[in-house]
């Protein structure tokens, strides 16, 4: 889509807010809380980022984007470049993080710009009356994008400020109060999300129960595995394409003419996912949940590889 700049918004220090709107003010695609879009800017730049508005909105797109230390062009570009009224390319919202409705109650983490993704969240919980509360982490008060919307809601908040605090946030004591059938929710640095994870560990909360989202690899990830070739049959036309081991299997099907939708080729938004009906998967992603990845149903061929000789997708 083609959306335009209808405003910009500074939301905290090096954070600033996208209202982006169709040009003749029509409806654009629903989405779901905890959605993201694609930005596609100049220079062949894609950037993931979450939508922060109310998802019964259907006239705008809001997103906040900050300003990244070490810059590779997408954030730098909205920053200093991007103005109103400006023309952007903007991918359909996706969703790979959103509320479980079943929820008793819903316990949001976020840390620095992770609040975004939470914001619409919130809202969501607020416009259909759940349960929540939420603890936002930043390292100074400067950097509380949003904290003027979340002022009035008193002790649903509590806002941890490493600059003014004596030591880490009581992450298990914060998830453990809440009640039987929560779920917890967190988006922010690597470290904050691998704590959250132990702390809720620790509590007794089901894997299940905890919802993360990322838009990069994890700081620690393993090296990949050394890779050897295999094969990947097309189910519906019966070609059969060899992957060789210095080839993504995403680039092997570029290179014999197979169009296939993708983003951000790390294994991190789902874009260019395949149905997998026969063979097993060497899964390289970091969204696919547990079950999923057990049942080799599904591959995402920017990254992940096989461990049979042969793969069948369904294309």
């Amino acid at each position: 889509m083609k959306l335009v700049v209808a405003r910009l918004t500074h939301e905290a220090q090096d954070v600033l807010g996208l209202e982006l709107r169709s040009k003749d003010g029509s409806t654009l695609p629903a989405f779901t809380s905890g959605a993201h879009i694609d930005l596609h800017l100049p220079g062949n730049i894609c950037r993931q980022y979450s939508l922060s508005n109310c998802s019964s909105e259907r006239d705008r797109y809001v997103i906040g984007v900050g300003l990244a230390p070490a810059s590779r062009g997408g954030s730098s570009y909205v920053h200093q470049k991007l103005a109103v009224g400006d023309e952007i390319e903007v991918s359909e919202p996706r969703a790979l993080f959103g509320i479980d409705e079943s929820a008793s109650e819903h316990v949001f983490i976020a840390g620095g710009i992770g609040i975004t993704p939470i914001m619409s969240m919130v809202r969501w919980c607020i416009a259909n009356d759940k349960p929540w509360k939420l603890m936002y982490c930043v390292r100074t008060r400067s950097r509380a994008a949003y904290s003027w919307t979340l002022a009035p809601h008193g002790e649903r908040v509590q806002l941890h400020v490493d600059q003014e605090a004596a030591g880490a946030p009581d992450l298990a004591g914060f998830i453990g109060s809440a009640g039987s059938g929560a779920h917890v929710y967190c988006c922010g640095p690597e470290g904050l999300m691998n704590a959250v994870g132990n702390a809720a560990a620790e509590v007794g909360l089901a894997k299940a129960a905890t919802h993360f989202e990322r838009f990069a690899p994890p700081e620690n990830a393993a090296p990949a595995a050394p890779a050897g070739s295999f094969q990947v049959l097309l189910n519906r036309s019966g070609k059969i394409i060899t992957v060789a081991p210095e080839q993504s299997m995403l680039e092997a099907l570029e290179s014999c003419g197979e169009s296939l939708p993708f983003s951000c080729r790390e294994g991190m938004c789902r874009s260019c996912e395949l149905p997998m009906l026969e063979g097993e998967a060497d899964h390289r992603d970091y969204v696919l949940s547990d079950e999923e990845r057990d049942a080799h149903r599904c591959i995402l061929p920017c990254v992940s590889r096989a461990r049979s000789e042969r793969i069948v997708v369904d294309l």
